[in-house]
């Protein structure tokens, strides 16, 4: 298969740290929220600020894999939530591409919040807060994959 990314998008840590509080401020709007839930693994990061942010103590995670590098496979829930259906929670997440992971989180949390820093055409109809919208074709290099892992992903 084709690599469908024609385009790299690099985030410095102090981009994304500007767009996630700006996120955050539209969140405490929308409030209050009764505990926050991190897609994993991506979404840790932003999660990490919005609680802060919004004084949210009770954060879990909801563990979804559906990436290897830059190629998708099939989504994989690892750890669900305790969250029940969602009401009163926000789900935080580094983005939506195709939606794949978003529509897993939905089908646990039907009434969750769903918040990203990005967004892309596909997955932007699942998605309820967002603060920056990305062509399909773009490749988001997190500041966090900006440098390889210590360890190397298992094949």
């Amino acid at each position: 298969m084709a690599d469908p990314y024609r385009h790299n998008r690099v985030v410095s840590w102090e981009e994304f740290h500007r767009l996630t509080r700006v996120l955050s401020e539209r969140l405490l709007e929308l409030g209050p929220w009764r505990m926050l839930v991190a897609v994993t693994r991506g979404g840790l990061v932003p999660a990490a600020i919005v609680a802060r942010e919004l004084d949210l103590r009770l954060v879990d995670t909801l563990c979804i894999a559906a990436y290897d590098e830059r190629s998708r496979g099939t989504p994989q829930l690892l750890k669900a939530a305790a969250a029940g259906d969602g009401e009163g929670v926000l789900v935080v997440d580094d983005l939506v591409d195709t939606g794949v992971t978003a529509r897993v989180m939905r089908a646990h949390l039907p009434k969750a919040h769903f918040a990203t820093v990005f967004a892309k055409p596909e997955g932007r109809p699942l998605v309820d807060s967002f603060v920056a919208e990305v062509g399909q074709d773009t490749w988001i290099v997190f500041p966090w994959d900006q440098h390889p892992p210590l360890r190397r992903p298992r094949r």
